[in-house]
């Protein structure tokens, strides 16, 4: 039986790696997460592909506070491009194949169509640097490394966006959200599904892939969607990024271009709308 280690698996990708686990069946998963070894510490892996015959190694470990990059920058450094550097090598030298997830904020948000792989890159924030920094060192260590750039991650579990959204329209009768950043949702779940049949087809092919659910919306628009799904009656209120100033620089469109993930593995991505449902209908259970 193939094994399938996954990293950062206590985490909101992670763990819906876990939830796969039925699913995907034929595979055996072995699940990993800060507490279980440090993957900055390239002895520890290496002890874990050692006694493991792993295939492949699904990368979900990262730092992704945007904002508390910019203080700890160390921090984010060592699990975002320290430790994807190490896994890399040990994927290279035990034979493993490295998928290992980066971000829209690789980019400026100065364009105004999705972003294709083939666009050049250049981080507007700390974070988007590290991620960066990142897919080169994963790369460098193992050039048959497979990257896939996400955006605007949420899931029903972990923290994030919706789940925010979520409990502030129930305590509070308005909320301001910034309408002038646009992007594309991504339900972590589609997500997994979508690297798991890609390695169910039996296609891996190293390289820089996008992966997000359809659709390009601003931060408002999700915003009102979610209120309309939840029968919310607090008031959202669009307002500029200039009314809302964060440490780090947003970019202001992000947006990603999945053609290629597309074409290359025969994926079907749902609707943002659709994967949103979803995800609220799971968690209203």
């Amino acid at each position: 039986m193939m094994s399938i280690l996954v990293t950062g698996a206590n985490g909101q990708l992670g763990r819906e790696f876990r939830d796969l686990r039925e699913k995907y069946s034929g595979y055996h998963f072995i699940y990993a997460s800060r507490e279980d070894v440090s993957i900055a510490d390239e002895a520890a892996v290496e002890d874990l592909f050692q006694n493991n015959v792993i295939s492949f190694c699904i990368n979900c470990a990262a730092y992704t506070a945007v904002d508390k990059a910019e203080a700890e920058q160390d921090i984010a450094l060592q699990v975002n491009e320290t430790s994807v550097a190490v896994l890399a090598r040990v994927c290279k030298k035990y034979n493993a194949r490295l998928i290992h997830f980066s971000t829209d904020y690789v980019f400026d948000g100065e364009g105004d169509r999705p972003y294709t792989e083939k666009d050049k890159t250049h981080p507007v924030n700390f974070y988007g640097e590290t991620k960066l920094a990142g897919e080169k060192a994963a790369l460098e260590g193992d050039p048959q490394t497979m990257i896939i750039r996400t955006s605007w991650v949420y899931s029903m579990h972990g923290k994030n966006f919706v789940k925010t959204m979520m409990r502030l329209m129930c305590e509070k009768e308005s909320i301001a959200v910034v309408s002038d950043q646009v992007g594309s949702p991504t339900n972590a779940a589609d997500l997994a599904d979508a690297v798991m049949t890609i390695i169910s087809k039996g296609k891996f092919s190293p390289g820089i892939y996008h992966y997000c659910n359809e659709g390009v919306i601003s931060w408002f628009e999700f915003a009102q969607k979610i209120k309309t799904l939840i029968d919310s009656k607090c008031i959202v209120n669009a307002i500029p990024t200039e009314a809302y100033p964060t440490p780090a620089k947003r970019p202001h469109y992000s947006a990603l271009d999945t053609s290629k993930i597309k074409q290359q593995f025969g994926i079907v991505i749902p609707a943002w709308e659709k994967s949103l449902e979803r995800c609220i209908s799971m968690m209203l259970l």
